[in-house]
């Protein structure tokens, strides 16, 4: 897809817990990313305001970049374990007490930094701290509970699983509950919910054939629930998916789920 116009993000994103002004609960560090800040950094400023109307100050470090997901996932460790030092140095100086990323591949790949960095001497001690410390951002909401008034939104939703949250970080409830609590939102099952959608990282790129075949038949499954929208927590599923529901000749829209916690937050429907 098109890049679309990156949405800049201030250094820091103070804490404004609707009725508890200047109540802080948490300060949180963001990981921007390389590909959901290519093509979806809307996604990343919807997770810092919904974070921010939470109760947490969200620290947004500079100089961070891709986390090694996807030069893990083709094999090219040497690269990764560069990445991971780099990303393992930036969330260390920024001094916050979780690590937040609204990506599932990034979150799957950061959660197993003690390992990627096992062998490395100077730096596994921190690479295992810091693992410890993120959280996608469904287990931060969940964990922390709603402050902030939600507003209604007349939807049908389909929750897809992505596989690198689901089964690389067993993180399958959390995003369910939060959708389930936006009041007039109906929130509905997707048949095989637990089959790929075919992205998973990069598979799509490099064998696109078998990759199609699976993001029809995840096409297929969505379309039957007569959702109006389809959540799902990884930019990769999202192009997927999008393109999949696009050969079905399907015009219904995919987002993340903070996009629309961030909708039922800030402005009635």
């Amino acid at each position: 897809p098109p890049v679309r116009r990156r949405v800049p993000l201030p250094a820091r994103v103070r804490a404004r817990p609707a009725g508890r002004p200047g109540a802080r609960r948490a300060v949180v560090g963001l990981l921007t990313g390389c590909v959901q800040h290519a093509f979806f950094s809307h996604v990343a400023a919807a997770t810092a305001r919904v974070l921010a109307l939470e109760g947490c100050d969200v620290l947004v470090p500079r100089g961070q970049g891709c986390c090694g997901a996807l030069p893990l996932q083709t094999g090219r460790r040497a690269q990764a374990e560069r990445l991971a030092r780099r990303t393992v140095a930036t969330f260390a100086r920024a001094g916050v007490d979780v690590v937040v990323t609204d990506v599932a591949g990034c979150g799957s790949t950061m959660k197993g930094y003690a390992s990627l960095l096992a062998g490395d001497r100077r730096w596994s001690g921190a690479a295992a701290r810091l693992a410890e410390r993120v959280r996608d951002v469904t287990e931060v909401l969940a964990e922390l509970g709603p402050v902030a008034p939600r507003h209604p939104l007349p939807l049908t939703v389909a929750y897809h699983d992505a596989c690198h949250l689901a089964y690389g970080q067993g993180v399958t409830r959390q995003p369910r509950d939060l959708l389930a609590a936006i009041p007039s939102l109906r929130l509905v099952e997707v048949p095989e919910s637990g089959t790929c959608c075919g992205a998973a990282g990069l598979y799509s790129v490099l064998r696109p054939e078998p990759a199609g075949q699976l993001g029809d038949r995840k096409a297929k499954a969505i379309l039957s629930t007569g959702a109006d929208l389809v959540v799902a927590g990884d930019p990769g599923c999202r192009q997927q998916i999008e393109a999949a529901l696009g050969r079905a000749g399907a015009s219904i829209p995919v987002r993340h789920i903070v996009e629309l916690l961030d909708a039922s937050l800030r402005a009635p429907v």
